[in-house]
């Protein structure tokens, strides 16, 4: 018996992906996460949309991915005991370090080009010394490809039918709740929906605003300040935006359209003469 084909190598053999190296020398590791996502999405709402993305991505571009991480960096999701119940996060030193480990692990067997994939996006809070890390010691590409929101939304604006107030949702909204419907239909549960907003803190008082599930706050009409606030602080259901504009099709469209923009991505760093050198291969310190 044959094995299936699949772009997922940790359902292909060790010689499969030996020879998918002779041509392809990128691969793409996707990172999820699992935390609240209000009451009507699963706590894998960014799993679910990475991998649709992802999934797509390969057929496109042809290129392998390593088995999705489902564990992120949300310690601002925790909240406090029996508010997010469920989630799970790592510390950040631990994420630099599954994120060190993933890339040196592929750098070792051969790939040149490495393209981390995630649509959590505080997983991009705490990344950027460890990919250069990684790139310092290695001389490989590395890059950190996050997938689009309602705040980045130039590649999905003809879904979104949300106005102006409505959006930037990004957070178990209008997109989010699309492609938790598209990727698995039974883990949303449509009768517990309802749109809601951010806030600033209560506790900072009425001086400053919020629009969005960013870090930061409003402050005399500037979007400036940092603030490493919990999610419960300015998101009183994790639900930011409107849900009840979500359609399955939606999010079938997504991951076409977001898909095919990675893909045709992954096309373009094929092309990149970048080769990492075999002594700087030696993953010694993996024990």
């Amino acid at each position: 018996m044959a094995r299936k084909h699949t772009w997922n190598i940790y359902e292909k053999g060790y010689d499969e992906v030996a020879e998918y190296l002779k041509g392809n020398d990128v691969i793409i590791i996707p990172m999820g996460s699992t935390e609240k996502h209000g009451a009507h999405c699963p706590l894998g709402t960014d799993s679910l949309t990475t991998m649709g993305v992802v999934e797509k991505a390969a057929e496109v571009a042809k290129t392998c991915y390593t088995p999705l991480i489902p564990v992120g960096y949300s310690p601002h999701h925790m909240g406090e005991m029996g508010q997010g119940t469920g989630t799970l996060t790592f510390s950040g030193d631990t994420y630099r370090r599954v994120v060190y480990d993933m890339a040196m692990s592929m750098i070792y067997h051969g790939f040149n080009k490495l393209v981390f994939v995630t649509h959590h996006g505080s997983n991009s809070k705490v990344i950027d010394d460890v990919l250069r890390r990684i790139r310092y010691e290695t001389g490989c590409f590395v890059c950190w490809y996050k997938t689009p929101t309602e705040r980045t939304y130039s590649l999905i604006g003809d879904i979104i039918e949300g106005p102006p107030e409505e959006t930037p949702g990004w957070h178990a909204g209008e997109v989010e709740t699309s492609t938790a419907w598209a990727a698995d239909e039974g883990t949303v549960d449509m009768s517990k929906a309802k749109p809601d907003r951010t806030h600033a803190p209560r506790w900072m008082g009425e001086a400053f605003s919020k629009h969005d599930g960013s870090g930061f706050v409003t402050f005399m009409g500037a979007e400036n300040i940092w603030v490493p606030m919990e999610h419960h602080e300015y998101s009183d259901t994790a639900t930011i935006g409107n849900p009840l504009r979500a359609t399955k099709e939606k999010g079938i469209k997504y991951f076409e359209i977001a898909g095919e923009a990675l893909g045709q991505f992954l096309e373009e760093v094929k092309k990149f003469d970048i080769v990492v050198p075999d002594e700087k291969r030696h993953f010694t310190n993996r024990a």
